[in-house]
């Protein structure tokens, strides 16, 4: 374990600094009447303060992470954890800090609003990280050396050795920056927290995690760095919309997603490096390429008409003629690829997704379809055996699903099966838009000794023909009166035709027959033929 005084680092006014006491910092107990804070005593869910340690939210990323809580600081953002950095650690107009460049722009933004000069080292020009110029570049007065890993813009991730040769050399507080780490195939330095007492390392609810909109940042470090942070910072910097919102999300498992990200930044990579305006296509660590483009302005406003924005980095030290784009869905990248390969973005075949966000008093489900994606699948309604046939939809009808489902699952299955059937027609519906060049009806399938047929018409009439029986009460933890009504209600919501007939001896593959029967209709149905985007109606009208 490196040996550092962590409070000799800091300012001298921050170490007596008596931070300020919270009208909930001054008692534990449990409250019944809340006279303290001057809050408005009528209750609308929102009219307390929030809790200023984000306890739960903390415990939860903790189990997360695995990281301790007392080795843990939230921000109202990553950028309020960068700006701590500066006023717990740097005097102004005394102390300095060593960044690399080209790197995120807040470090030197931060820097200048404190009056902390900002010395700033090139990279490599492959991009490499010059550990002894850092080094080179600091004195006793360089307080913090910020590294972004994976980097913005450049993409690359540093070798987690050279970044611990910093931080073993260094006698200031060293900040890793991991906001893209989720996408990287370098580990975390958050393992090495013990070992470093001056390693700060920030992470992000932003990218992997989506919840930008939350503005939740995470900084990992030495329990007194993190409790000098929780000093300065101001009381309830995280308000109770954005902890409750965010504890919600963290449940789900983001790694599909962060697997279809990684995947598209393949093949945008791939297609990209193929184009004739392309010069190169930086090694990306992280959720978008730097591409080096003939006139990387005049192809950015070519994208800007298009209504894509990217990031024009052409003016930022070391990457000239470069535009930074992030990777989005299969669509956008589509538009982005036809923009740079010269097509007008109009020519370009839209990808047929939408997502339907359904919320009631007993349940609220999101989904998400893709009826042009590649099968990748994430759901969770609660009934494990409903997770399992619409996991057969996702492989047998080769869309992209994603199906969150919170219900009162307590009180009946009834109310969750119901809205997920109505809001994935709704979404499915909503996918299809004008239903241009699809080809319309489709399909019969045997299940082992059972056979289910489904016979779909997406031309708009809504008919529903139910011809099942089952012998079993339930099938797993789903009651079997309600594959009837899920249908029932999933063929209205998509304004479809829907015959469904089945027969066998066994009822969980009667009920597997049918959901895959009516994945393989849904995959013929929505099939579009490449240069024909007619009405499949010999009435010209759906």
């Amino acid at each position: 374990m490196k040996q550092i005084d962590i409070y000799s680092l800091a300012r001298e006014n921050i170490r007596n600094l008596a931070p300020y006491s919270t009208a909930r910092d001054e008692c534990q107990m449990k409250i019944g009447a809340f006279l303290d804070a001057n809050e408005n005593p009528i209750g609308n869910g929102y009219n307390r303060y929030p809790d200023p340690r984000q306890t739960e939210l903390k415990s939860l990323i903790s189990r997360i992470k695995g990281i301790p809580v007392k080795n843990m600081f939230i921000g109202n953002g990553s950028d309020e954890a960068i700006d701590l950095c500066f006023r717990v650690f740097c005097e102004p107009g005394q102390d300095n800090a060593v960044n690399i460049a080209p790197t995120y722009g807040m470090y030197k933004v931060a820097a200048d609003i404190n009056n902390v000069q900002m010395r700033q080292v090139p990279l490599g020009e492959d991009f490499s990280l010059p550990v002894e110029a850092l080094l080179a570049a600091c004195d006793d007065k360089t307080k913090l050396m910020f590294v972004c890993s994976p980097n913005n813009p450049t993409g690359n991730a540093f070798p987690v050795a050279q970044i611990l040769t910093l931080a073993e050399r260094f006698d200031g507080m060293l900040v890793v920056d991991e906001a893209y780490i989720d996408f990287s195939s370098e580990r975390s330095l958050t393992g090495y927290l013990a070992e470093y007492p001056n390693l700060i390392v920030l992470q992000t609810l932003s990218k992997a995690y989506g919840m930008a909109a939350l503005r939740l940042g995470l900084a990992f470090g030495d329990p007194r760095t993190m409790g000098m942070f929780a000093n300065v910072k101001y009381p309830y910097n995280v308000s109770l919309a954005a902890m409750e919102k965010a504890m919600g999300l963290l449940r789900r498992d983001v790694a599909a997603e962060v697997s279809v990200i990684k995947s598209e930044r393949i093949r945008m990579a791939e297609a990209l490096s193929k184009l004739p305006r392309v010069r190169k296509v930086w090694p990306s660590d992280a959720n978008f390429l730097l591409v080096e483009v003939d006139d990387a302005r005049g192809l950015y406003n070519e994208l800007l008409d298009a209504q894509v924005i990217v990031r024009d980095r052409s003016k930022v030290q070391g990457c000239a003629g470069c535009l930074r784009i992030t990777v989005g869905t299969s669509a956008e990248n589509d538009k982005v690829l036809a923009v740079i390969g010269g097509l007008k973005p109009e020519s370009v075949v839209e990808r047929r997704a939408a997502q339907v966000v359904r919320k009631t008093r007993e349940t609220e489900i999101e989904v998400y379809v893709d009826l042009d994606g590649k099968g990748t699948d994430g759901i969770d309604t609660g009934l494990k055996f409903l997770d399992h046939m619409l996991d057969q939809i996702v492989h047998h009808s080769g869309i992209y699903l994603t199906v969150k489902a919170v219900g009162d699952l307590e009180v009946d299955e009834h109310h969750t099966m119901e809205d997920v059937a109505i809001t994935l027609g709704e979404a499915l519906k909503k996918a299809l838009g004008d239903k241009r060049g699809i080809e319309r009806y489709g399909f019969v399938l045997p299940m082992d000794e059972a056979q289910a047929m489904v016979l779909m018409d997406l031309g708009g009439r809504i008919e529903f023909v139910w011809d099942v029986e089952f012998k079993r009460e339930y099938v797993g933890d789903v009651p079997t009166e309600m594959f009837k009504h899920f249908f029932r209600s999933l063929g209205a919501a998509m304004n479809c035709n829907l015959h469904i007939s089945a027969k066998g001896d066994n009822d969980h593959h009667i009920a597997e027959g049918i959901f895959k029967a009516f994945a393989r209709a849904l995959k013929t149905a929505v099939r579009r033929e490449q240069f024909s985007y007619s009405l499949p109606s010999s009435k010209g009208v759906l």
